[in-house]
This record gives C-alpha cells, structure tokens and sequence, in this order.
C-alpha cells in the first residue's frame, strides 16, 4: 500500500513529522511500520508537547525508590515494604463507551502496578461530568460507575476513594482518572527492561483481538460532534482474566526468571516491545505469527496495534521458558514465546518468515519529536479574573443558601456513586470514601496509609499557577486530616488541545504551581500521566491537573476521620480566615458565576498548619479532623456533623465567629486556604494551643459539639436532619430529575 498525504494524517501524523521518519529510516516507511511510528509518536504515548516541561517536577525524596520513567512509581515505608503507586486516564474511551472506557481504564492501572512486582491493595478515581442538564451526563456517570464497579469489584481490590465534579466544560469530554497502590517487597521489584542477548520474549495473557487498535492515536485527538464514530477504538475488558493474570504474575514473581515485564497498555505489543528495548538498549524480534489471537484473518498491523486487555510481555532468561509457560497454563492463560532480545537497537518484526518492519528503538523513544509549543496567556482571561465582591448581594437567608450550597453537585454525598463499588474486598479498609482521606492498613505492622484524589479545576481556570498548587496542598491537607504524614504524589495533567497556545499556557503555569507547592511541602512527584485534547468542537474542558497522593500512618490507632465524635467536644480552627469569593462554590451556586482570583495560597503558612495538625493528631490531642476547601467553613462544619454511613454519630454544633471586617458570605463560604476544623476534648485546648505555637500556626477555639442543629452565630440554625437530607440525597435527585 502506497503512503499518501491522506494516510498519514489519518494515523495522527503531520507531513513533517512523516518527513522526519523518511530522513530517519533513509526510506518510505510500510503501512505497519507508519501504524507503530503513528502510535509510539501520539501524545498517548511520546508526551511530546508536556515532555520538556515535565522535568521541572521535583522527584527524588527520603522516600523514593523509583521515580518516574517506570510503570508505576514507588516509595519506601519501612519495614522492608514498599508502596507502588501511579494513576492514568481513560478520557476519551470513556466518553465514547462509559462502561467499558472505565472499565479497562481500572485494568489497565491495575496492571502497572503488579508489573511492577506489587499486589494491589487499593484504587481511588477522579470522575469529572458536565453540568446535570446535559442530556448525557446522567448516562455518562451510570457508566463510568458501573465500569469502575464491574471491573474492580471482580477483581478483588478495594475502590476506597476519590472525588467527583461536575461542571459546564466536561460536557462534550467527561474525565476518567483511575489511581491503583500497591503493596511490594523492596528486594522484589520488577522493571520493564529487555536485556540479556538471545533471552527469549514471551507473551502472557488474554488472545489479541480487534479491539481498541489505534487506541492511543484516539486518546491524542480532539473529538468533533459525534464521538461515536471512535467506538471501535475502545478496548473490552474482562476483569476474571485479569485477576488470573494477577495471580499468574505474582506466582512467578516469586522464582528468578524473570529479566522485565511490562503491561501492554496503551499501543499494545508496539508499546511494551518498544519501551522494553529503550530501556534495556537492546534490539527485539518478535515473530508475529506465534502471537495468539482471537480472530481469524489478523495481519500484523492489527496485531501490533491492537489493544486488547489483560496481556503482558516479558523478557525471561533462557532455558526457563517451559517453567514459566507452566505457570500460566496452570491459571488458564496464554503463554507463548515470541521473540527475543538480539544484538543492535532495532526492533524486527517477523511475518510470514519475512521482516514486516525494521525500525530503530531510539527513533521511536529518545528522538520522538519534542515540541517547546507557542503559549500565551489568553486574551479573556483579565475578564474573568475581574470580580466587584462588594456589589454581589449578600443572603437574604443564609440557612437557605447553606441548604442550596450542601445540594450542589460538586459538594453533596457522592455515596450514590460510590456505594456501588466494593470498599471491603480484603478487609484491610480502615475508612471509607466519605472522609477527607482513605485509610488502608498495612497487614503484619501497625501502620496504614493515607490515599486521596484532588483538584479544584475552577481554581486552575482562574489562575493555572495557583490551581496548580492548591491541588497539591488540598491532597496533602486532605492526608494529614486522616493522620498520615504526605510521603509522594502522582498525578493525571489533564488539557485542551496544547496546539493552542492558551491551552499550553495553562498546561505550563498549573506545572510550574504543583512543582512549587511540591517544593514547599517536601512531596516529591514520583509518576504520573498526561492526557490532552480534551476539547470537543473547539471547547476545551477547564485545565484539570489532579494530584494522587499517598501518606504514611505509622501507628493506625492515630488515624482520624472528618466527623465530630461526641457531645461536649470543643470545636476548634487551624488557619485564618480571609475574605474573597473568587473562584468559590458559593459564587458558582448561589450567583452563577465563575470568575475573579481563586483563593491565595502561602505555602509556608499551609506547612504550618499541617505540621501543627499532624503532630496533635499523632499526640492523641485532635479526635476530628477535616480541610476546609469548596464551601468554605459553613459547609465544612456541616460535614463534620454528618457521618456519611449513618454510623456512630450524628450530632450539632454551636459555633461563634469573630467577622473580623469580613462580609457574612466570605465569613461562611470562603475558600480562604490553609484551614482545618478539629475537635477536641476541653482539658487538651492548652496542648493544642503549645503544638499550634510551636509551628507558628494560628489556632481558635470557635464552639462545641451538640444539640440536634448546627448554629453559627446568629446567621445559621438549622436541624441536622435538614442538613442531611439536603447533603446525602441531592446526587440522586439531580440524575433523576
């Protein structure tokens, strides 16, 4: 087949960079050669509009093992154990087919952590959806939920966590994060590295069918009108494979055959045999006819691109073929050798007895192209940041706005999502979605980490820099709330088309925000993904940077949750409040705008305030504990009366504020940063006063824990059931209605 103008750009390809793979092969590529260039050179897969400004993350740490470049980062947490852990997207699969896009997005991060020698004990999300009156959007959620369910809850690894959005600019590209932790022996971690001359390669797994080909190509574009047009590109999943492949793995983790192994994720076989090779600075040959397969008819093309699910590749060392083959057929997989490592740094492909492509490695990793795309600071974006505070009117009945603020979709109980998720599934959950932080224990010790999903996307509209940062310190305020100290970050950069040179402004700026709070807050970056052309139409969704983030608890008799514990205890708040509506939930819901400055953030006073609230948690000072962000301080107090389960207690609060000049709306739903409600018993105020001095962090006591009403000063009173029923079942009427 002759390679036009048109084939390439239907592969995702410029003419120039097809010009480029001309010069660098010194010949017309074939169509299957173009296919991996086409796949290895995606977005997907080359980061090559984010890849220079990457490496501005901070990435080493006390903690850190192994940083980026890997299937899944991994930190250090004693006791000869080790945490994998990373979080990818599925966006656009997601989109065009919600059951299955979320469904392998699960399986594929599942898979990048036991590839890395690791058993998955917890998985969190990120969900993003457009606004309730988009017709979609109700179809769209019970999707996504029910591919995150189907697939977790088979496979046997708790969902514990995460957090759900809902805004106008998902609606044409809803966002899908998936985020998956791992336990791991330190002297038993595996990388995806092809090394050792004449090792044989061997395909593990499920058959290759026709499913998802041209999956990353997909994932590097923009959509039109339609979408469905794309079905064909999204992978099926089958989550009672994957969990044989788990076991599979893991058996043969145990012996010392094995060289490297990776996932064959997004570009499939061209993917993992590629990234294999770069890594090892090796050459591969892969015999295209001993792949199995599930359809008749295959050519190589369709194999090497395929992006069938629940398969692995692995480098093993010679002479051990017919053990591990043993192991796999044991579990009912697929198990065939079908290539090896050789001599030189080209990866051949063998069909038919003949070479089908003959590529070298590096013009497809090191030599990708890298683009310094034009940025600009977008012409409408002094406008939005324009905001007259003084001329909004303030509520004429804060008890109705409070009500109206605990409806919104981006602040009521998302337990109708959540519930349908298995959170038990091996016992080790400690606490349930609901709480500021998952808690998962650590069997055999006495610790347990923290786990937890962020990011204001408003904010990182507004401002990208800020946005960027305050996502970073929310996560780890949401950790040190449940009592794990922040130990490393991964993240899911999620943009617009970066061809525009707005859409790379805000890419740049919200980079260079989480590298300084990342910086301030000694939280390394340790892994992460990049998922842009979330743009529909020329409608780009708000810059999206979510930050996954883990923390270590050293004793889990220390853990805290966000709910108030017992009548009596004292109310108190870390931090200062600060006037500005800016970005708020408040000025969205109540006045149906988004504009003006988020919220400052001083990093070295949110340091403060986490040290000061982390050693009073771990002093056995501080019973509750829970960050302020959307909603501000009325909303956060309203949480804390309400335990999501119906569980223990569900009690008032009293509560005076001091105004302090601020208007009654700023007093009760800004997003003023660096903030926390604790509780306490009476005779340990003084303690916390000590701790909160010692790291120069502003404390106040402001009421106390009681009644059947939450009552703020002489603005709010109302019955804790109205609360609840205006928290708990808002989400289910939205989709309803």
């Amino acid at each position: 087949m002759k390679i036009t103008e048109t084939t390439v750009r239907e592969h995702g390809l410029s003419l120039d960079e097809y010009r480029v793979i001309v010069d660098s092969l010194g010949r017309e590529p074939n169509l299957l050669e173009l296919g991996i260039f086409s796949v290895m050179w995606s977005e997907h897969c080359s980061y090559k509009s984010s890849r220079r400004h990457l490496k501005n993350f901070p990435t080493k740490g006390p903690h850190v093992l192994q940083g980026p470049g890997e299937n899944a980062g991994i930190v250090d947490i004693g006791d000869g154990l080790a945490v994998a852990f990373k979080m990818e997207s599925h966006n656009h699969p997601s989109f065009i087919e919600p059951y299955q896009g979320a469904a392998t997005g699960v399986g594929g991060i599942l898979r990048d952590i036991f590839t890395m020698g690791a058993r998955p004990i917890a998985s969190l999300n990120s969900l993003r959806f457009g606004s309730f009156e988009n017709a979609r959007t109700a179809y769209l959620i019970e999707g996504v939920a029910s591919g995150i369910a189907g697939y977790g809850n088979c496979i046997g690894v708790p969902t514990v966590g995460g957090e759900v959005y809902f805004n106008d600019s998902y609606n044409g590209n809803c966002l899908v994060n998936v985020m998956t932790a791992g336990l791991v022996k330190k002297d038993r971690i595996f990388k995806g590295t092809a090394s050792g001359i004449g090792n044989p390669v061997i395909y593990v797994g499920s058959r290759t069918g026709r499913d998802g080909i041209h999956g990353a190509v997909m994932a590097s574009d923009v959509f039109g009108d339609g979408g469905e047009e794309r079905r064909p590109t999204v992978q099926v999943g089958d989550p009672f494979a994957e969990k044989l492949l788990l076991e599979a793995c893991l058996e043969l983790f145990k012996t010392d055959y094995v060289v490297g192994i990776q996932d064959m994720g997004a570009a499939g076989l061209t993917s993992s045999s590629v990234e294999m090779a770069s890594r090892g600075c090796t050459g591969l040959e892969l015999d295209i006819d001993r792949v199995p397969r599930r359809e008749d008819g295959m050519s190589a093309y369709e194999i090497m691109l395929s992006e069938s699910q629940e398969r692995m590749l692995m480098v093993v060392h010679k002479g051990t073929e017919e053990a591990v083959k043993k192991i796999f057929n044991k579990w009912d997989l697929e198990a065939e050798v079908i290539g090896k490592v050789v001599e030189g740094k080209n990866i051949r492909i063998i069909e038919g007895g003949k070479v089908a492509a003959d590529i070298p490695v590096p013009f497809l990793t090191d030599e990708a192209p890298v683009y310094d795309r034009p940025s600009k600071r977008p012409s409408w974006q002094d406008e939005v940041n324009t905001l007259d505070g003084a001329s909004l009117p303030l509520p004429k009945d804060c008890n109705e706005t409070l009500l109206k603020m605990l409806s919104s979709g981006n602040i009521a109980s998302k337990e109708w999502i959540y519930r349908q998720y298995d959170h038990m599934v091996r016992t080790d959950t400690v606490v349930c979605p609901g709480s500021d932080a998952a808690v998962v224990r650590i069997k055999g010790t006495d610790k347990a980490l923290g786990l937890t999903t962020d990011c204001n996307s408003r904010y990182c509209f507004l401002d990208p820099f800020k946005g960027g940062a305050i996502a970073v310190a929310e996560a780890a305020r949401n950790l040190v709330a449940s009592g794990a100290k922040p130990i490393a970050l991964t993240d899911c950069l999620n943009f617009g088309n970066p061809e525009r040179p707005e859409v790379m402004w805000q890419l740049k700026e919200a980079i260079m925000g989480i590298r300084e709070a990342c910086i301030a807050l000694g939280v390394p970056v340790i892994g992460g993904n990049v998922s842009l052309y979330n743009e529909t139409s020329g409608t780009s969704i708000h810059p999206t940077p979510t930050i996954g983030m883990v923390g270590l608890i050293d004793d889990l008799k220390t853990h805290t949750t966000q709910w108030f514990k017992g009548e009596g205890d004292i109310v108190a708040l870390i931090g200062e409040n600060r006037a500005g509506l800016g970005g708020t939930e408040y000025l969205k819901v109540i006045h149906g705008l988004e504009r003006g400055l988020p919220p400052e953030i001083d990093l070295a006073k949110e340091k403060a305030v986490q040290d000061a609230c982390l050693k009073a948690i771990r002093e056995c000072i501080i019973i509750s504990a829970h960050d302020l962000s959307e909603g501000g301080l009325a909303v956060a107090l309203a949480e804390s009366c309400l335990n999501p389960k119906g569980q223990a207690v569900m009690t008032g609060v009293e509560v005076k504020l001091d105004a302090n000049g601020l208007r009654l709306d700023e007093l009760l739903f800004a997003e003023a940063q660096s903030r926390m409600i604790v509780s306490l018993k009476e005779k340990d105020i003084q303690r916390l006063e000590a701790v909160c001095a010692s790291f120069n962090a502003p404390v106040k006591v402001i009421g106390r824990v009681g009644g059947r009403s939450l009552k703020i000063n002489d603005a709010v009173d109302l019955d804790i059931e109205k609360v609840k029923d205006a928290w708990s079942n808002s989400i289910e009427r939205h989709l309803k209605a």
